[in-house]
């Protein structure tokens, strides 16, 4: 007597139901207050508290960058080093640049910023007298680039203690998002996300909002990222923002990403790795079946 193959076939449809799941977290309005809910739905998703700057015992929580502390000799029209959240201010996130990066900048803040001014590069009017009236903040008062090119990656690594020497563990992460403002191309903005195998999770787009803020967060329920590739808008920073013709210029604030734990601690085996021995056992089964019904 003949198996049939319905059991095999159906086996086959529901494996994608194996790999991971993400929660997808986007909005855009014309102020902070507009996106604030789902910013906040995606700091739950991450689970836990804010646990700011240094070590932190355990995987749970959430680590955020506003750019608002930085010092002013890091802040425009100076550079930000790359590994500055992962050294002088230890959140365990290094900036890498892609090629054509020539640098990263921090915004400089006004008269009334607590953390005093350079007195030029206000929402990086020091590359453009423009970019004051063309960005806004989601947390008043700095704002984030790459320079040269408008692609970059981020990686993670295990926060240290203290400025001395800069987190050297690789890590990964739950989930990242990002606050963009001024994002006027539908899909130019993106996030592409990576696995430890550097094999891509997917790409997300963040949704438009013409002189406003957007955000888009995934997050995959435990720590699964390892590196995430951000495209902010279509050129760098220099011409003044012009989507119609093919200049959509666009900066980030707020990141905002889990918890960075040691990737030889997440030991669970990948959605492929359990897709392949779901299907190993069904096809046992079915040799199985076939020797008894002969």
């Amino acid at each position: 007597m003949r198996l049939s193959t319905t059991t095999l076939v159906a086996t086959l449809v529901a494996l994608p139901t194996l790999a991971q799941a993400q929660t997808v977290r986007s909005a855009s309005g014309a102020n902070a207050a507009a996106i604030l809910s789902t910013v906040n739905d995606f700091r739950a998703d991450l689970g836990g508290a804010n646990n700011g700057i240094n070590a932190h015992a355990g995987s749970d929580g959430r680590r955020e960058i506003n750019w608002d502390a930085v010092p002013i000799g890091f802040s425009a029209p100076n550079t930000l080093n790359a590994n500055f959240f992962n050294q002088n201010s230890q959140r365990g996130l290094q900036l890498v640049p892609t090629a054509g990066v020539t640098g990263f900048m921090v915004s400089d803040g006004d008269s009334t910023n607590l953390g005093g001014t350079n007195g030029a590069g206000v929402r990086f009017n020091n590359l453009n007298d423009t970019y004051a009236s063309t960005f806004t903040t989601f947390t008043p008062q700095k704002l984030f680039t790459s320079l040269g090119s408008n692609v970059y990656d981020v990686t993670f690594f295990v926060p240290l203690t203290g400025p001395v020497l800069p987190g050297s563990t690789p890590a990964l992460v739950s989930g990242f998002g990002s606050v963009f403002t001024d994002v006027d191309t539908v899909g130019a903005t993106t996030i592409q996300y990576f696995d430890k195998n550097n094999v891509s999770l997917g790409t997300f787009s963040a949704p438009v909002q013409n002189l406003g803020l957007s955000f888009i967060g995934v997050s995959f329920g435990s720590a699964t990222i390892s590196r995430v590739r951000i495209t902010q808008g279509t050129t760098a920073l220099g011409p003044a923002d012009n989507p119609g013709a093919g200049q959509d210029v666009v900066v980030a604030d707020d990141f905002i990403y889990g918890e960075p734990v040691a990737a030889a601690s997440t030991s669970a085996p990948e959605p492929g790795t359990l897709a392949f021995l779901a299907l190993g056992g069904t096809l046992t089964l079915i040799r199985c079946r076939r020797r008894r019904l002969k």
